[in-house]
């Protein structure tokens, strides 16, 4: 086939989106000289290849996804996205059309300028059969099969089409069945599904379907032989057509549709109407039949004698009766591979398939040549299938959706196809003159052929480059992805103990743009065996009380995500965040800062399912980002701190004179303040605003009373040497860095200084307690708060009531000795 040459003509265009049309949905049918073209949107072109011009367009209410023409009735079935499926009678349109031919009114303009034609909206009286979860159809004789996708199982619905002058609405459902196969989505609510499925009908020679008027590409009639063998021998008796299912999973499924009939009159077991015929591994696009064996001279009917169907990536099978070595007659099935992604396809005369990909439009040639095959001869039966099969290109691109129309020249095929650009158009092969007289070797034809030799070693060579690339960017996402399971077993699997990979959170004063903020220092550690590369980031949630009370705290927090690049076992990496104050000199406490490592899916899986160099080649069909979870990434919580009053507070008084901090925040003013020292005026004895506070606002207290022996039991053996007063003043400020210069100076009482600037002393004592035992006075401590402001003293008493409910482990803290 190698002096194939079509004769390419373009008819007309059609609007499509910028990046232009998408194989799957297009549709293109031919009735005699109209052609009904459907691009994917909501609209169906009708046009005259005789007249060159474009003579009615309808716009339905839904995204159409199929077309099927009924040539005797003249009737045009339409398959609307989620609403259902919609029947136009062509006489009446065309009598609507000519009535409509005057108006002006909404007019749409091919893009080669052919006349105007009046759009014309379907009413929606015309839906036959509303059914949102219809995927495709097709219609035989008098009945309609249709395949929907529903929450768990595909399912085939069969219908009663009304006779021609009747009402043109379903008469019922005749017959229904569900498949084993689950189709692809949510089992909770079925999502649009991205490879639609492919209906088709194969009928027995002796059926009076196989003599109906259907236009389409959905209805062939196969040898009895082949039939026999593929579908059994009760098919064969009952001569009842059969329904070929090809599912988006890669399952090739047969229906016997009058055994679909009886199970509705008699419902019995669904599993048992349904037959598994083959499994491609990939979604199927296409299911057709042609004949490969030349005709006999006496033989008129030309029945199909070979099963094809075609996957999305290339994969084809090919199914052919044959005589196995005990001289039987089985069905020989055979598996081609062909460039992929497969577009659509289309079987013609003369054993030939054609098929499109984003880069060509080929054919190959399934036909045995030599002589007829003699059904009376076995011994010469039919014969075997190619073992190879070669695609001789047609040199046209991009073709979304094809048939074989039935204008085809004498010993010719005439394909009518159209491009992803929107071009309708028509492709003549003559199949007598492919094969060239030979002619003189020239010394410019030998170099033209060694030029395109090499221009095609380099274009493979290209696209085994981008083919290795992709691979290797898999294989990478891969090895990561294993490295991230890793890692999460790990710290899943190490609730208690030390965690492979941690993270602490300490807080320190630090002298930031000639103001003294509060820091959190987070330190990531990891102790385990593995390595945390591409793809992984470090999460530091800091939330607020304030926000905290907010109904949406999640939103509200200030999240920070920092890259972990390459942290390898033993390393470490430090990160230093601001907590406070604000501008306004508070600082809302306490605050909980929440450690998580977060693993991108789609930084790591996303760049390997699109490689960058993807659009180079059109051929790497890769996957959608939609199979990607929702979440986008795995979230493994590390740890979480609160920072309190207790953490904030600073000690100037017990600071050295070398460690003493340069200055400390002012006070903030308080309004009481300001109008007390306006109302008394500059001459009087109060005039600054602490003396006020002193005088008038004497400091807020509050105190806590625990039980000696508890709090003995809660410090431990650490603090042995120590006075109870003083080792409950260092467990409190355990976390502070002060602690230090209060265990050295075995300080039981201390006064301290709050972020906003203002005092709040700590005193504690043991005391007696008589009111609440009978037997006598239990010993306890009193811890004691004092502060001129109610929200520091509030929020140091809140802190230490959290140290008193903690659980035990946690408030055991490091002794003198450490």
């Amino acid at each position: 086939m190698a002096g194939l040459a079509p004769q390419v003509d373009y008819l007309a265009g059609f609007c499509c989106p910028l990046g232009g049309l998408a194989a799957g949905k297009p549709r293109v049918l031919c009735l005699g000289a109209e052609i009904f073209l459907s691009t994917g949107s909501e609209l169906v072109y009708v046009y005259d290849q005789e007249a060159g011009l474009l003579t009615a367009v309808y716009r339905f209410p839904g995204q159409v996804w199929h077309l099927e023409l009924l040539a005797l009735r003249r009737a045009l079935y339409v398959l609307c996205a989620h609403r259902g499926i919609y029947c136009l009678s062509l006489d009446q349109a065309i009598r609507s059309v000519s009535q409509d031919d005057g108006d002006d009114g909404d007019s749409e303009d091919s893009q080669d300028g052919e006349s105007p034609s009046r759009v014309i909206p379907v009413d929606p009286d015309a839906c036959v059969l509303h059914d949102a979860t219809l995927c495709t159809f097709t219609v035989l004789d008098n009945l309609l099969i249709t395949l929907a996708q529903g929450p768990a199982r595909w399912k085939v619905q069969l219908f009663e089409c009304p006779c021609p002058g009747e009402d043109p609405r379903l008469k019922g459902q005749i017959g229904e069945v569900e498949l084993s196969t689950p189709p692809a989505g949510s089992p909770r609510e079925p999502a649009a599904p991205y490879f639609l499925p492919v209906l088709c009908c194969m009928s027995p020679p002796g059926s009076r379907v196989a003599h109906s008027h259907l236009h389409g590409s959905r209805g062939f009639t196969l040898e009895e032989t082949l039939f026999g063998l593929l579908f059994g021998t009760d098919a064969s008796l009952l001569e009842s057509p059969v329904i070929l299912c090809g599912l988006p999973d890669g399952q090739l499924c047969c229906v016997v549709l009058q055994t679909l009939v009886t199970s509705g009159l008699a419902p019995g077991d669904s599993k048992a109407l349904v037959k598994i015929l083959h499994h491609l591994e990939e979604p199927i696009v296409f299911i057709g039949a042609l004949r490969t064996e030349p005709l006999a001279e006496d033989v008129e009917d030309s029945h199909s004698d070979c099963l094809v169907a075609l996957g999305h990536h290339g994969r084809t099978l090919a199914v052919k009766a044959s005589w196995d070595e005990a001289g039987n007659l089985v069905p020989e099935l055979r598996e081609y591979c062909l460039p992929g992604p497969v577009l659509c396809a289309a079987c013609g005369g003369g054993g030939r398939m054609y098929h499109s990909t984003p880069s060509d439009l080929c054919v190959v040639d399934l036909a045995r040549g030599g002589t007829p095959w003699d059904p009376m001869q076995p011994d010469r039966g039919p014969g075997g299938l190619p073992s190879l099969l070669c695609p001789a290109s047609l040199s046209v691109c991009s073709v979304v959706t094809l048939s074989v129309s039935s204008r085809a020249p004498e010993g010719g095929t005439e394909l009518l196809a159209l491009s992803a650009k929107g071009r309708l158009m028509t492709c003549r092969l003559d199949l007598n003159s492919e094969t060239p007289s030979p002619t003189r070797v020239t010394a410019a034809n030998t170099g033209r052929k060694i030029k395109e030799l090499l221009s095609g070693i380099g274009t493979v060579s290209e696209r085994v480059s981008f083919l290795k690339k992709a691979v290797d960017q898999r294989n990478k996402a891969l090895t990561c992805l294993n490295e991230a399971m890793n890692v999460s077993c790990a710290l899943l699997s190490s609730r208690e103990g030390p965690r492979p990979i941690s993270c602490t959170t300490t807080t320190t004063w630090s002298r930031l743009q000639l103001q003294d903020m509060l820091t959190a220092t987070c330190l990531l550690e990891n102790s385990s065996d593995f390595s945390l590369d591409r793809g992984w980031a470090l999460c530091i949630q800091v939330l607020t009380s304030s926000q905290a009370l907010e109904l949406d705290s999640a939103s509200s927090a200030v999240t920070y995500t920092i890259p972990v690049d390459r942290l390898g076992p033993g390393s470490r990496r430090e990160v230093t965040l601001p907590l406070g104050p604000g501008e306004d000199g508070m600082l809302d406490l306490p605050v909980t800062v929440s450690c998580a490592l977060f693993y991108s899916l789609r930084e790591v899986v996303g760049g390997a399912l699109t490689p960058s160099d993807c659009s180079k080649d059109p051929s790497l069909d890769m996957c959608p980002l939609d199979v990607l979870p929702e979440q986008e990434g795995i979230c493994l919580p590390l740890s979480e701190h609160t920072v309190d009053m207790l953490q904030c507070l600073r000690f100037p008084s017990l600071a050295t004179p070398h460690m003493q901090a340069p200055s400390l925040l002012s006070p903030v003013s308080d309004p009481v303040d300001t109008f007390l020292g306006a109302c008394l005026g500059p001459g009087s004895k109060l005039a600054g605003p602490a003396s006020l506070r002193a005088t008038y606002l004497p400091p807020s207290v509050a105190a806590i009373k625990v039980s000696a022996e508890l709090l003995r039991a809660t410090v431990g053996d650490s603090y042995s040497g120590v006075s109870l007063c003083c080792a409950t003043l260092q467990w409190l400020l355990a976390e502070n860095a002060a602690v230090d210069i209060v265990r050295a100076r075995a300080l039981s009482s201390v006064q301290g200084v709050a972020p906003d600037g203002t005092d709040v002393h700590l005193i504690i004592r043991e005391v007696a307690v008589t009111d609440l035992c009978p037997a006598g006075p239990l010993q306890a401590v009193e811890i004691q708060v004092e502060s001129s402001s109610l929200a520091n003293m509030c929020q140091a008493h809140h802190a230490i009531i959290g140290r008193m409910q903690a659980p035990p482990r946690t408030l055991r803290i490091r002794g003198p000795e450490s």
